[in-house]
Formats: C-alpha cells, structure tokens, sequence
C-alpha cells in the first residue's frame, strides 16, 4: 500500500487553476486576428494539459504488491514486474534526501519519473513523499524508488529481502557527507526567497486584475502578460531546480529572470501600455 499524502487533490486543484486559467486567458485576450500566435500558444499548452492528465489520473492507480515471483508496482495502466532474481540491492532510505528531475515531474505528494538521489544514484520514482525517506531498490533492469504506508515498511523490506535472498542495507540521508549529498535547493535561503518572490509577484498581478477589472472586464493584452508569466515561471522553477545540483547560480539567474519578467510584466499592465 501507498504512503498516503494530498497529493492527487492538490494535483487537481493545481491543474483547474493553471490549466484553467491559461486556457481561458488564450482565448480571451487573443481574437480571431491572432489565429497563428493563439495557435502558438495553445499547441504547447493541450501538450502540457496532456501530460498533466495522463500523470494525474495515472496516481490513482499507484501502489505496490508483494506476489510469489516479484514486486509487482502498478502506476495507472501500467505494471512494472521485479522478479526476485533481478534484485540487487535493497536500501532503505532514512533522512532528507536531495532529489531532483532529470525526466519526471513531481508536486506536494507525489513524485513519479526519473529522478536523481544525491549520494544515492538515479532512480524511477513511483512514490508519494519521498523527501523524508523511501525504499530504494536496485536491479538489473533499473533502480526503483517506493513509498509504502510507514507501517508496512517493515514487513515489505522483509519479504521484499526474504523472496531475493538480499540483505537490507541502511542509509541515512541526514548523516552523509554533505560534499557527496550536495546541497539541497529546499534548504537553501536565497533559492527559497527567489521562489517565494516569483509567487508573491504574480499573485500580486492576478489580483490587480481581480480587483481593478473584475467580470473579465481586463485589457486582453494584460490578460495575455499574465499567461505567459504563469508559463514562464513553471517552466523556469522545473529547470532551475535541475540546474541548482549543478550550478546554484545558475538556478538562481533562473529565478531571477522569472521574477523580473514578471515584474516588467507588472508594469506594463499598471501604465495600460500596449503594443498594438
């Protein structure tokens, strides 16, 4: 059984905001005459809903079971099979880990994709929170990465150690060297401070919005600012996370430019200036 978070209900509350409003934004502040740019727009963003969906309805059906010749995990339609003799390793991952993306996508309760483990090595995530530990399975065909319900975490590794004939090793993210760990972008002050600037800025251009022209009452050309400032930011925060493992300045210059397009964005929609 899984661990359980909120994590499929603030995918779903996540999705209707920023899908939804970026579809309706397109369409409100793009007219018939911007057939070819609200084309443009839209390609990317049916795109992106597409994943979104498949990833989202996907964590319904996440969960792993323990069956006579293997681990069997099950995420949506799909159903990966560990046989026993392909195991190698199994490790019980304890303290904070630093995880980031190299093909996957994650949010508040849910991680699934190709990820990597600092101190640890890459991974396939099929987990709900993986921050504060998690099973880590290496084998031949892939190394994996588990969330079960912290009760039936004993007896999984067990049966999981038992069925492949493998000792259980024990690391603990907390005490590794930090130079082979690496640093974490959630513990580090300036990156947090850049990202919470990026979300005070646009909650802040969403509700000059709201307030000075409530009932769709915006300029179309404001609305369409505010679109691209929501898409920019989520396409910066995804790479300046991957890049901050290798370059903290470079995740820092990410963030930089989100926020100071968003900020221009900002001023542009207050002086009502457009480019018409």
């Amino acid at each position: 059984m899984v661990k359980k978070t909120p994590g499929i209900i603030f995918g779903i509350v996540m999705g209707l905001v920023v899908f939804g409003f970026s579809f309706w934004g397109i369409g409100y502040s793009l007219g018939a005459e911007d057939a070819t740019l609200k084309l443009l727009l839209y390609i990317p963003a049916y795109l992106f809903l597409f994943v979104y969906a498949f990833l989202l309805l996907s964590a319904f059906n996440l969960g792993y079971r323990i069956e006579d010749d293997g681990l069997v995990v099950t995420w949506g339609l799909s159903r990966i099979h560990i046989g026993w003799h392909e195991i190698e390793n199994i490790i019980k991952v304890e303290g904070k880990s630093n995880l980031y993306s190299l093909f996957g996508m994650s949010w508040p309760g849910y991680m699934v994709g190709l990820y990597a483990a600092k101190g640890l090595g890459t991974a396939r995530m099929y987990a709900t929170n993986p921050w504060n530990g998690f099973i880590y399975i290496k084998t031949s065909k892939g190394f994996f990465g588990i969330t079960p319900v912290e009760e039936t975490i004993p007896n999984l590794l067990q049966s999981i150690a038992d069925k492949s004939k493998k000792a259980i090793e024990h690391i603990n993210m907390d005490v590794m060297d930090p130079e082979v760990k690496g640093e974490n972008m959630q513990d580090d002050n300036f990156y947090r401070i850049l990202f919470r600037l990026n979300i005070i800025f646009l909650a802040i251009f969403a509700l000059y919005l709201a307030i000075f022209f409530p009932g769709s009452g915006a300029p179309p050309f404001t609305v369409l600012l505010l679109v691209l400032a929501v898409a920019l930011f989520f396409f910066n925060i995804g790479n300046a996370g991957r890049l901050f493992q290798f370059s903290s300045t470079g995740g820092y210059v990410l963030q930089v430019i989100s926020l100071a397009v968003t900020g221009l964005f900002i001023i542009l929609a207050l002086s009502e200036i457009t480019l018409k």
